[in-house]
């Protein structure tokens, strides 16, 4: 999936100036699926196929306000 597929829901308006795209974001799929970019995590190992990251709970909040929740 590209990323021009996916709305962009935080970072846009009172947000971290994220100018070249390299900061935690929160994405909405065209499926309704969230993807989420944030700095790798190490807290602990999870499955095969999966990764974590980490974001702050202000990203998280913007999203939450950008979909209505």
């Amino acid at each position: 999936m590209a990323r021009e597929e996916l709305t962009r829901l935080t970072g846009n308006v009172g947000g971290p100036n994220c100018d070249d795209d390299d900061c935690p974001n929160i994405y909405k799929t065209a499926s309704g699926s969230i993807v989420v970019q944030g700095d790798v995590s190490d807290a602990f190992q999870p499955p095969a196929g999966e990764g974590l990251v980490e974001i702050p709970e202000s990203v998280l909040r913007e999203a939450f306000r950008a979909l209505g929740w």
